[in-house]
């Protein structure tokens, strides 16, 4: 098929090959590094990344219809496929974790996933590496590469994240943002790793009062160690002349002093803004329910809108539309769900079953029956209710 589009530049998702620098000596390698490292290899980022990827896959996909009287849940082929079978190799929970992963991380915001079809009917999603993807853009256009096969993009699913000012049809990663975060990060742990070895300083210094000649070797400064402070049996106390030594200890720096855990907690709170994770997520302050609560409503389904609406491609029905459902994700505990649950019963909004359904107790068939109390009538029915019948029937009387 001859696409007729502009000059288009291409922009691949391939991963950046690592580059090592070597140092002089084994001590500056220990405490200095230079090494390429990927998003994905720092704890903070995969941290943050991978509790977005387990929040968003773990909700399930309605495909919903509307209708006059509310939207509603339908269920057939095509809501299966995207919601419990995508392909024979994969189950939903796992599709879903690597359109996220790869969106925030090797996809660099984008991921690509090929729809098989039936005819009409839609058989399977076959998800694309990133490393055999690349998008040609034109001025008002783009294409998308697959092992350099040029395809038109509504014949695939292009899911796309952060779309930039110059790029507006793909996509765009963290990389930018959050390399000189993973330098600061990698240099404070391998600084701590070296400082927990000790070393760099020893913690007794000892001044011998004799030839400058037999400390200026190394076989000279081992023989009067020999002569004068080891002893046959540990522990023994050191026995020198008054006045041939003079024994000082040190107190090496501690991560205290150089300020590395302060560096590595203000790191991670600018990583988990980045992301849009709590900080508590990467081991930063305390949990807070309302925080974790806004972080569903924001982040989690901001992420999970880009999913679905993209997915709406899939359908041809245009009263139809898929939706995550993130309630299972909120933070509820037991007594909420049930106050909440007990107050639309008690308004003939929900069905006791509906309610046992919430808090995962198996359904009760005497619990199908409406139960409304006498106060919450139909306005027309206000006349009837039995305290102004027997009133009225007290004043017939008097």
């Amino acid at each position: 098929m001859a696409l007729g589009f502009g000059k288009k530049r291409q922009v691949r998702s391939d991963p950046v090959k690592s580059e090592f620098v070597f140092v002089g000596s084994n001590e500056y390698n220990e405490m200095i590094t230079d090494n390429y490292m990927r998003l994905s290899d720092s704890p903070e980022i995969r941290m943050g990344v991978e509790r977005i990827v387990d929040m968003v896959s773990s909700m399930t996909i309605q495909l919903m219809k509307n209708t006059e009287k509310g939207d509603i849940r339908v269920s057939n082929k095509l809501s299966r496929v995207v919601d419990i079978e995508p392909n024979q190799y994969m189950t939903r929970k796992n599709f879903i974790s690597w359109i996220v992963r790869t969106l925030l991380l090797e996809g660099g915001g984008n991921a690509v996933v090929r729809p098989i079809f039936n005819g009409i009917e839609l058989q399977s999603l076959m998800p694309i590496p990133p490393n055999k993807t690349s998008f040609n853009l034109g001025d008002y256009d783009y294409t998308i590469s697959v092992d350099s096969i040029e395809y038109d993009p509504s014949t695939l699913l292009h899911f796309s994240i952060n779309p930039e000012p110059d790029r507006p049809f793909v996509g765009s990663g963290y990389k930018v943002s959050l390399k000189d975060l993973t330098d600061n990060l990698k240099q404070s742990y391998v600084t701590k790793k070296a400082f927990m070895k000790s070393e760099y300083l020893p913690s007794v210094i000892i001044s011998m009062d004799t030839d400058t000649n037999e400390l200026s070797s190394e076989e000279g400064r081992e023989e009067i160690e020999k002569r004068f402070f080891k002893r046959k049996k540990v522990g023994a106390p050191w026995i020198v002349p008054q006045g041939i030594a003079d024994v000082r200890t040190l107190k090496p720096l501690t991560l205290q002093d150089l300020a590395i855990n302060e560096a590595v907690e203000i790191d991670k709170k600018t990583v988990a803004s980045l992301l849009g994770v709590p900080p508590f997520l990467l081991g930063v302050g305390t949990y807070n329910k309302d925080e974790y609560n806004n972080f569903v409503n924001t982040r989690i389904l901001s992420i999970a809108q880009s999913i679905q609406q993209t997915m709406n491609k899939l359908i041809l029905d245009p009263t139809m539309y898929f939706n995550f459902n993130p309630r299972s994700l909120y933070n509820y505990s037991l007594t909420d769900m049930t106050t909440a649950g007990v107050q639309m019963v008690s308004v003939n909004a929900l069905r006791r079953n509906e309610l046992r359904n919430w808090v995962g107790m198996p359904p009760d068939p005497d619990m199908d029956d409406l139960l409304v109390l006498e106060n919450y009538l139909q306005q027309k029915d206000i006349q009837n209710q039995m305290k102004l019948v027997q009133n009225q029937g007290k004043g017939g009387e008097e």
